[in-house]
């Protein structure tokens, strides 16, 4: 009878990196029940806006495990759409992910801590916490959708393009409705530093967005 050496194969570690992530919004449910029913219907119903923005905001174990769970499934997201629209030899190097996953959190954790060091800057703190709180929810509910692509990805329709396209106008779909929330909340905030708000939306949103492209590229 003679050995048979095993190869792991690429959905190995999907396989295991989206169950680990799986976890995530598991033990989220399981801790904070009522929290995670509102969470899920964030779209359709403002009430978990309403509910913890003036709570614990950014630093609660919630959010924690929602924002870690989004991260993992958008840098996995996008290995897949490397895996589409590039060579395949090249996307599929063991490195790439853990590269694109350092870089998707170094990237959202950067972008945070500058818009709350604004927040300090221009004495409005609270009101920077609120509205980073806000957009972030939105970003970490389109985490749900990521990860629904993903397994899509790796099992079903494997590289697809269309599924690709889709989950992408999803998020775009969620964090649209999330900037309208919040600018639609913060009307009075906005007019008082019209300047400003111009200034923090082409260093702080647009630019991070043309620079992630052009790493992409």
């Amino acid at each position: 009878m003679e050995p048979i050496v095993r190869t792991f194969e690429q959905t190995d570690w999907i396989t295991i990196t989206l169950a680990a992530s799986l976890l995530l919004p598991i033990i989220a449910k399981s801790i904070y029940y009522s929290r995670f029913l509102n969470f899920v219907i964030l779209p359709f119903n403002n009430k978990y806006i309403s509910m913890y923005t003036k709570k614990e905001k950014l630093f609660n174990w919630f959010h924690l495990l929602m924002s870690i769970f989004q991260i993992i499934n958008t840098a996995l997201f996008i290995y897949f759409i490397w895996c589409s629209y590039l060579n395949p030899t090249e996307a599929k190097k063991p490195f790439i992910f853990p590269i694109l996953l350092a870089a998707v959190f170094l990237f959202i954790s950067a972008k945070t801590m500058a818009q709350l060091i604004n927040g300090f800057i221009f004495n409005s703190y609270n009101t920077f916490n609120e509205l980073i709180f806000k957009k972030l929810t939105y970003l970490n509910y389109s985490g749900i959708i990521l990860f629904i692509a993903n397994v899509f990805l790796s099992y079903v329709f494997i590289n697809s393009r269309i599924v690709i396209i889709i989950a992408l106008f999803l998020f775009f779909a969620i964090n649209i409705i999330g900037w309208v929330t919040v600018l639609r909340n913060y009307q009075k905030f906005i007019s008082s530093y019209f300047f400003y708000f111009i200034l923090y939306l082409c260093t702080l949103e647009i630019a991070p967005l043309v620079i992630m492209g052009s790493f992409l590229k």
